[in-house]
């Protein structure tokens, strides 16, 4: 069992997000420490890109704020390296192709590798193309997060195959951003990936109250949560360490409340 899957070993996993340098890198790396006190079992990190074409406004916003703010991707590793030092939870980062290809394939991972950084999420990289960062991540020890949307369909059991970490399965469609709904049948879509792989699954995309947390590690894995976790740092700036704190606390009992289901 790799570092990843050990986030989800006996129990639904509370994942969340947040933006690398919104409002500024030493408020990032706080707010990494509370939310890993306060109930994350995992946590993305996102590296800010110019055009992050898999996000809604609230995460479009804090990647202009962390990019005026003088984030760059040498100054995220460093912090994720202080950091990682500090917490015992596995560390992710979610990021576009181009930040990978402008800083190098080989140097990213390496970096990675030293920073203590577990796995990466790319939403803009189809599956087909996985092969092109698949050798770099695997020489140091990065799994690369296969994505699974609804209308995935036929690509399931081949995306679930060579699945490595857990699944995001993206509960639905468009971009990123708090719905007051979802619709999708998340339970079909993991008893279909469960015939394929045990590699675990959780569901993101427009989660954001203890209830829906609830009934989506009720049907998967685990809840992830970005742009409600967002949107509270871009309310409170640097003083968002209690109501961040808080939030994650309600998070992490509704997804308690699905194991018992």
């Amino acid at each position: 069992m790799n570092k990843l899957e050990k986030a989800f070993d006996g129990h639904k996993a509370f994942i969340g997000f947040l933006t690398a340098g919104d409002p500024s890198l030493e408020d990032t790396e706080r707010y990494i420490e509370i939310m890993a006190k306060s109930g994350c079992d995992l946590i993305e990190i996102g590296i800010p890109f110019s055009d992050p074409v898999a996000e809604g406004e609230v995460i479009q916003k804090a990647t202009i704020r962390a990019l005026a703010a003088g984030t760059t991707t040498d100054k995220i590793f460093d912090m994720v390296e202080r950091v990682a030092l500090k917490i015992d939870i596995p560390l992710v980062f979610m990021t576009y192709l181009n930040p990978v290809y402008v800083y190098g394939a080989e140097k990213f991972f390496a970096r990675c590798e030293k920073a203590g950084i577990s796995g990466i999420i790319v939403p803009d990289m189809p599956y087909e193309e996985k092969g092109e960062l698949a050798e770099p991540a695997r020489a140091h020890g990065v799994k690369i997060i296969s994505l699974i949307a609804p209308t995935s369909e036929g690509r399931v059991g081949m995306i679930a195959r060579d699945a490595e970490g857990f699944i995001y399965l993206v509960s639905s469609m468009g971009v990123t951003g708090v719905r007051s709904e979802i619709t999708t049948n998340v339970k079909a879509i993991t008893d279909t990936i469960r015939k394929y792989t045990d590699v675990p699954v959780a569901v993101g995309f427009g989660i954001a109250t203890p209830d829906q947390a609830e009934d989506m590690a009720g049907a998967s894995d685990g809840a992830i949560v970005g742009s409600a976790i967002v949107k509270i740092i871009e309310e409170h700036g640097s003083k968002a360490d209690e109501p961040l704190a808080a939030y994650i606390r309600s998070m992490k009992d509704g997804v308690e409340k699905a194991e018992g289901k």
